[in-house]
């Protein structure tokens, strides 16, 4: 035998009660003499507890009833053959003429107690439970409504009943026994005191109905069919990534539901628990999905945690005090109080040193709270051995779960480093002694962010997700945006990473999704669908958009987006950005944004500032904190430059290998913004900091390639003019090194914490004597490499390399 309990939703329209009929149908077929139990249709019991207050108020409550009535008279007409119609209709008809009265009487009096209250949401079931009764009388050909006031016995805690467990199971026997051969359609979530007076079982009561029955006849299993695929790791609504259970234990189930898991009511599982009857949570509208089985024991599994769940508002009182220390009983008589007054305390947290005890409760319940105290001890407050209690409002609640959890060492640190990297400060800590449950209060803004960030830290076998705010939509910003696309299934499937741009942004436009903007299209959505460009609104909607394991992308050359960096960081935001602006300005500025990005535990990467793709930034961390000491550092970091002294040979003449490089697009347009060098020695300034020096940019000693007559040019034909004028001077430097067998390079030096950039001549015992082409070189010369320089050499300009060093940054923020 199974007990089949379906929800509001499930008997809510016309095609879900089919849905419904036809589970029932499955499950008779298969022998397993199944007893359905139901709640009232979607909507109907807040509809009757609006229509009760509305009364008690002295409104109108006649046209709600026709709502009611339609909505019933609308599924008999559909699912119930003509010829069967009017005994349904007349006995629904009695139930709202019933209804009406009550109603009716409450009006009058103006006065609605929580017995008449219980008496009219009754009709809910009642209706819902006859209407799909007599359909099913068409398929099966014995069926009975089962109204379960007649059944249950509770006592006469009116709205949230307590039941008389054996008294109860005792009268649903011989019920069934006496219709053994009939298909029993239950009301759920009402019942009647030893009076026959009519009650409900509160929240969740048509599960706990099920409960009930299935513990009273010793079923196979209590099956509660809703509309999600079993007990989830987290609120889909909310997390997209959470997925479903298979298995759970009675303990994590409960943990779970009482702190804000909908899918059961904690109260349902005491009745199978004691007779460990299977509780099964199954989808109505995926029939063929096995949902969640709820036992007494989880098994084996490889899960850290079950699930996170959350209470999304919640009150925090403090109480504090020197009274309180060493004072024996003080929170027995503060929490008996609150019992005594009906006051719910979800989580309770004291300090060791016993000055101070934090509690959490419904915010309905906060001043209440807070006024008995300050009555309760009235005296102690007088005298100044207790402060005035504090409520803190605008809180939530998060919990993981899971038995794995047991004597599992780090449950507590991944939690509170997923909260911390994403800037989520935690109020208060609970954990019980079972370790079943890890409860944190945060702010409520933050919940869903917190939800998002836990749940990624702790299923490693989901995919990380990485908001990303890009501005910039040039060559590198578009480059990135296509590899990104590309590389997005090699990224899931080798990384567990998924790479989300939700804001984008140039001089012009900008755009918000935080599903994700689909970068095949991202340049026409960013036209048709982008609004007027605006930077501080930019970094200020990111932040408000509050979104878990957050990047912000710079891929421009711009001065305006580094102002925005420090707030960001204080936002816990990463940054990865190929702009060299902000590591090579003052010191400092650099050394304020690295310890403002490592106060608040985030990333700043900025591999591409020095060598575009090359890993020199990242080499050169590496062998620092590996303890290794820098002799010297040698560079070529200007693709231009060295594609100019790399094809300076033979006959050719300094002007004409200019003059080649512009027109190959080597150069700027102006080549003396290559040429003068300013941006090779940014990057060798940013290397001299990393290591460790502390130097500002007129420290940098720049000697000049070209004569004063090219720098002054007041123009580009008239600089190429004067370097024409010039060939002697260059053809003489190349003679001089052919006749030494050497090579001219431009090479930067940082060495005994000096940074030089001057012209050499270098010779075949050199690593950079064979440099070809536009590559960048990089030698570093260390204490573990002195012998041996560690070199590192490719190309260190153009959008695609630049671009995949971006992406590569953006990828170690996700590792």
């Amino acid at each position: 035998m199974k007990v089949l309990k379906f929800g509001g939703t499930s008997v809510g329209s016309i095609e879900n009660i089919r849905a419904v009929l036809e589970i029932v149908k499955k499950s008779h077929a298969a022998g397993e003499r199944p007893i359905v139990v139901l709640s009232a249709m979607a909507g109907v019991t807040n509809l009757l507890t609006r229509l009760a207050t509305d009364a008690s108020e002295g409104k109108d409550f006649v046209e709600g009833l026709k709502d009611m009535e339609s909505r019933h008279f609308s599924v008999v007409k559909q699912l119930i053959a003509v010829k069967r119609q009017n005994p349904v209709f007349t006995k629904l008809k009695i139930y709202l003429n019933e209804l009406e009265d009550l109603l009716q009487g409450v009006f009058n009096l103006r006065e609605l107690s929580l017995q008449s209250k219980d008496l009219i949401v009754s009709y809910g079931e009642r209706c819902s439970v006859l209407l799909v009764s007599k359909i099913a009388e068409q398929y099966f050909p014995e069926v009975a409504f089962a109204d379960t006031t007649k059944l249950i016995q509770t006592d006469s805690h009116f709205g949230s009943a307590h039941v008389n467990q054996a008294a109860s199971e005792q009268s649903i026997r011989m019920y069934v026994a006496d219709n053994e051969s009939k298909l029993l359609f239950f009301t759920g979530f009402i019942a009647a005191n030893e009076q026959g007076r009519v009650t409900t079982l509160g929240r969740g009561g048509s599960d706990y109905t099920a409960a009930i029955i299935g513990s009273a006849l010793g079923a196979e299993a209590i099956e509660i069919w809703t509309d999600v695929d079993g007990m989830l790791t987290a609120d889909p609504r909310i997390v997209k990534k959470a997925f479903s259970l298979p298995v759970l234990s009675y303990t994590e189930a409960m943990e779970l539901s009482y702190f804000g898991a909908k899918v059961i009511y904690p109260p349902t599982m005491i009745p199978a628990f004691l007779k460990k009857i299977p509780i099964v949570i199954r989808n109505t509208f995926n029939p063929e999905f096995p949902g969640t089985v709820i036992q007494h024991d989880s098994g084996k599994t490889t899960l850290p945690i079950k699930g996170i769940s959350s209470i999304p508002a919640i009150s925090v009182l403090n109480v504090m005090g020197g009274g309180m220390v060493g004072r024996t009983g003080f929170s027995g008589r503060l929490f008996t109080m609150l019992a005594r007054e009906q006051i719910n305390v979800v989580l309770i947290t004291q300090s060791s040193s016993e000055h101070s005890i934090t509690f959490a409760v419904h915010p309905d319940d906060a001043k209440r709270a807070k006024a008995l105290i300050e009555n309760e001890f009235e005296l102690e407050l007088q005298a100044n051995k207790l402060s005035e209690p504090e409520i803190e409002e605008n809180l939530s609640v998060l919990a993981i779960v899971g038995e794995n959890m047991k004597q599992t060492p780090g449950m507590s640190g991944k939690l509170f480093h997923a909260l911390g990297r994403n800037g989520i400060n935690v109020r208060a800590i609970a954990q019980g002694s079972s370790e079943y449950n890890i409860s944190v209060i945060i702010g409520r803004d933050d919940l869903a962010k917190a939800l998002n960030a836990v749940h990624d830290a702790f299923f490693a076998n989901l995919n990380k997700t990485l908001h990303v705010f890009n501005v910039g939509t040039g060559n590198i910003g578009a480059t990135l945006f296509r590899q990104i696309r590309e590389q997005h299934s090699f990224l899931l499937d080798n990384n567990d990473i998924e790479i989300k741009i939700v804001g984008i942004s140039n001089s012009r436009k900008m755009l918000f999704d935080v599903d994700g903007i689909a970068l095949d299209s991202w340049q026409t959505q960013l036209h048709e669908s982008g609004e007027q460009a605006d930077l501080a609104v930019f970094v200020s909607r990111m932040k408000q958009m509050n979104l878990p394991n957050c990047v912000f992308v710079d891929n421009t050359a711009s001065e305006q987006p580094i102002r925005y960096y420090e707030g960001i960081f204080q936002s816990n935001i990463s940054v990865v950005t190929c702009n060299k602006i902000a590591n090579s300005g003052p010191y400092e500025q650099y050394r304020l944004l690295r310890d403002t990005a490592r106060r608040h535990g985030v990333d700043f990467f900025y591999e591409t500032n020095v060598g575009a793709g090359l890993p020199i930034v990242g080499v050169l961390r590496d062998l620092m904190m590996s303890g290794d000491r820098i002799v010297c550092i040698e560079a070529i970091l200007s693709g231009t430059i060295s594609y100019i002294f790399n094809n300076f040979t033979g006959d050719s003449s300094f002007y004409d290998v200019v003059k080649r490089a512009q027109e190959l697009g080597y150069t700027e347009p102006d080549p003396r913004d290559d040429l003068r060098g300013t941006d090779f020695m940014r990057k060798m300034l940013i290397l001299a900091r990393d290591a460790g020096y502390p130097l500002e940019p007129e420290a940098v000693q720049l000697d000049a390639i070209l004569p004063e007559a090219c720098i002054n040019a007041a123009s580009v034909d008239d600089f190429y003019r004067e370097l024409k004028a010039a060939d002697a001077h260059f053809d003489a430097l190349k003679k001089k090194a052919q006749q030494e067998n050497s090579v001219l390079r431009y090479i930067g030096k940082l060495e005994d914490g000096k940074v030089n950039i001057t012209l050499e001549m270098v010779d075949g015992s050199h690593p950079f004597f064979a440099l070809s082409g536009s590559d960048n070189i990089i030698s570093f010369t260390t204490e573990r490499y002195k012998e041996r320089p560690l070199v590192v050499k490719g190309p260190g300009a153009g959008a695609e390399v630049t671009a995949a060093g971006v992406f590569a940054d953006l990828v170690n923020v996700g590792a």
